[in-house]
């Protein structure tokens, strides 16, 4: 079933803002060979291998990185390091990214819309996976403009023990769900007004 809404980005107490393609199933490895355009099979490693491209051909292979993880259970690797400077607090960014279940099945991307989405970073209007892993901190370098990276958030990092997505009764995001996110960070938004400090 189709479903017209879902917060995938913000905390479950926000407006739901952004648009999902069809329910899936709950699937959840907690280590992983990660293949940045497919899947995600049980391993004894978190090495992330690459895999070609079938739209570029042998020539779009994704480098491969291996995750390293935060105290916090956030696993991160770049893939680029970017150029540019880092986000400061509470202003709005603009983000590509793609979004997995550990399965490997992509339930979110910003790629399918055609545009970049403009988050507002490090002052939790975002699921903390995504705040800690693109802002920063307990151990994890900030991202930095042109700088790709890929994030493995476990549940308590993402949604929790309640689903998320809910329409008419069917949830998109399971309970206890682990996601991985592939995020390209495209640039600071250009007409940013930081958020008064609280």
């Amino acid at each position: 079933m189709a479903i017209s809404t879902l917060q995938t980005l913000t905390t479950p107490s926000l407006h739901h803002t952004l648009q999902l393609s069809a329910t899936r199933p709950h699937h959840h490895c907690t280590t992983i060979k990660w293949h940045s355009n497919s899947n995600c099979s049980l391993d004894s490693t978190t090495n992330l291998t690459p895999k070609p491209n079938k739209k570029r051909g042998l020539a779009g292979v994704e480098p491969s990185c291996e995750l390293q993880f935060a105290p916090s259970g956030l696993g991160y690797c770049d893939v680029a390091p970017g150029f540019g400077e880092e986000a400061p607090y509470s202003t709005l960014i603009n983000i590509h990214y793609t979004a997995r279940f550990a399965d490997g099945i992509v339930f979110d991307s910003s790629y399918k819309r055609g545009r970049p989405l403009t988050m507002r970073i490090g002052v939790g209007k975002v699921i903390k996976g995504l705040d800690q892993g693109i802002f920063g901190g307990e151990g994890v370098p900030p991202m930095l403009v042109g700088g790709r990276r890929r994030l493995q958030i476990p549940p308590e990092l993402a949604y929790g023990p309640e689903p998320a997505g809910c329409f008419s009764g069917e949830c998109n995001i399971p309970a206890n769900a682990t996601l991985l996110y592939e995020i390209n960070f495209v640039n600071i938004y250009s007409g940013n007004r930081a958020l008064p400090p609280k």
